[in-house]
């Protein structure tokens, strides 16, 4: 009988801005979760030196890198490091957790159909330049939905604009402030995220 071949665990790079609660949930799904022996994250960059997701990432011993963007004379020069860096660690899968940058071409076509983002809202409503966080819920309420939700994504050189791999529903309650729909919005975040990457896993390993 021929053994079963043996997978390698895929390596996840987490790029944030802020407190890194999606970070959280994807390392929970590999320690313990839908992800474990699927894959572990190895190493967490943020462009902002005070992101609580840093030290998230040091309290499960992951290496934890601010990387200033004002240091680099452009956007190009700022994608390149970011490539090197997460070459360093062998990187199989970047994840966008939160991560308020824009990713300049050069860093896109280095992973091309390899990188994922979350996005608050029902993609392709509510998305693109200046959508995020707060603002997305703010919208949404403000326009009276009766629904709303979060989208995993492929990310390509626009904003959020690659085709969805999770998308999952929350409905707007009357009365709803875009507080009480970030916190139900959030919850479903931590869900599909591990969901989604789970997806792209096994799409990457019937490739190889």
């Amino acid at each position: 009988m021929r053994r079963a071949r043996k997978i390698a665990k895929i390596k996840i790079g987490v790029l944030i801005s802020g407190s890194g609660s999606n970070l959280q949930a994807i390392i929970d799904a590999c320690d313990d979760g839908i992800l474990k022996g699927r894959a572990d994250v190895v190493v967490v960059i943020a462009n902002k030196a005070d992101a609580f997701g840093l030290e998230r990432a040091r309290q499960h011993n992951i290496p934890a890198i601010f990387a200033d963007r004002k240091k680099f004379a452009d956007g190009r020069s700022y994608g390149a490091y970011l490539v090197k860096e997460l070459d360093v660690h062998n990187i199989g899968l970047v994840c966008l957790a939160g991560f308020l940058l824009k990713l300049e071409p050069n860093f896109v076509d280095a992973y091309a159909g390899r990188i994922l983002n979350i996005h608050p809202a029902l993609l392709p409503k509510y998305g693109g330049k200046g959508m995020y966080g707060h603002h997305v819920h703010e919208a949404v309420v403000c326009a009276g939905e009766t629904e709303s939700g979060a989208t995993v994504h492929v990310v390509d050189a626009e904003y959020d604009h690659g085709p969805a791999v999770v998308q999952r529903r929350v409905p707007v309650s009357p009365g709803d402030t875009p507080d009480d729909l970030a916190r139900r919005v959030l919850e479903v975040e931590h869900q599909i995220y591990p969901e989604a990457i789970l997806k792209i896993i096994e799409q990457l390993h019937k490739k190889t």
